[in-house]
């Protein structure tokens, strides 16, 4: 029995070691290797969540463009021949056109955002755990989960706003007070690094408190956010590069779509392979978050207790009333003990 335990003990211990150190490439390594693993409800989930999202991206580019150059045509010719009181009428009704379409578009994108990631983040967590999973059990979980992320994407969303707003500020001050001279444009130019490194870092912490939402019962909204936070801290650089990484791929292919997109011929030629490389880059993002998500906790000695995430995944199956206390699942800070602790010491 106890060699039993000591060999349960030693497998665990080098699982958590193996992510402790995985690096750049042993991340996305990982990634694939899940993927490709678990091909048929992935792919289930990419036809029901992230293909939608995928073409409403690629969708509202053109539609878009195509309005506002509507709008400048039609501005252009009305007013060239003095019919200032018409063009005003038929700009503003394009304009409410316009607006409605990206409301619409914004709406549509979160909610399938926010259930995208919820499915594939339980979804990872399910083979992280050895837990059996079918895509009719993750469409049954992916409505109480949602919610979590959801709160999570407010405080997200406030974040960055404020994160926008001190941005703006400083260039404000930056345009007011010393913009004009040399020296004013080698501090606009470290204004905009600046501005681009905290964009991406404030990105990194949003994404992973996404997946806190998820796999951590007490933390979701800005308790995520802070949980995230810390968990990135000693990973940044190698977090960092790795969404760097995605947010340029998926500039150069909206870049790429944006060459082909005057043409109805060349969109359809150039748009099916943008659509298929941005949709498998939406699930690969997702699912690389949520191996960060593990990575950084063993990183940090955080032991993830197997049975114990698998109650709490479990747990979403439950009615509200009967669902386990959050202390008996809580993937909170439980430090494992190194080789050079004193034994019988516990870490709590």
């Amino acid at each position: 029995m106890e060699d039993h335990i000591s060999r349960v003990l030693t497998k665990m211990d080098s699982e958590e070691e193996k992510l402790r150190y995985l690096g750049f490439l042993g991340i996305f390594k990982e990634s694939f290797k899940i993927i490709f693993s678990w091909k048929k409800i992935f792919t289930q989930l990419t036809l029901a969540f992230i293909l939608p999202l995928a073409v409403i991206f690629l969708i509202q580019i053109p539609v878009s463009e195509n309005l506002e150059a509507r709008m400048r045509f039609v501005r252009y010719r009305l007013y060239h021949y003095r019919d200032n009181e018409r063009a005003d009428e038929f700009l503003s009704s394009e304009r409410i056109e316009y607006w409605l379409i990206k409301i619409a578009y914004l709406v549509f994108l979160l909610a399938l955002s926010l259930l995208a990631t919820s499915a594939v983040v339980y979804t990872v967590a399910c083979n992280y755990t050895g837990k059996p999973i079918t895509f009719k059990k993750v469409m049954s979980v992916v409505p109480k989960v949602w919610k979590r992320v959801a709160v999570t994407f407010v405080w997200s969303f406030l974040f960055h706003l404020a994160f926008s707003l001190c941005v703006l500020g400083t260039f404000v001050m930056w345009a007011i007070l010393i913009g004009s001279s040399p020296f004013g444009l080698a501090i606009g130019v470290i204004i905009l690094i600046l501005f681009f490194v905290g964009f991406v870092y404030l990105s990194i912490v949003c994404q992973l408190a996404s997946v806190v939402s998820v796999l951590e019962e007490e933390n979701y909204g800005i308790k995520a956010m802070v949980k995230s936070k810390s968990l990135i801290e000693g990973k940044r650089r190698v977090t960092g590069f790795i969404f760097l990484l995605l947010i340029l791929l998926n500039n150069g292919i909206v870049i790429v779509y944006r060459m082909f997109v005057w043409a109805f011929l060349f969109m359809l030629i150039v748009g099916a392979p943008c659509l298929f490389v941005l949709t498998f880059l939406f699930l690969f993002g997702l699912v690389i978050q949520t191996i960060i998500y593990f990575v950084c906790k063993s990183y940090h000695c955080e032991s993830i207790d197997k049975p114990a995430l698998a109650n709490h995944l479990e747990a979403y199956f439950q009615p509200e009333p009967q669902k386990q206390d959050a202390n008996d699942v809580q993937l909170e800070q439980v430090h494992v003990p190194t080789k050079d602790a004193r034994l019988g010491q516990v870490y709590v």
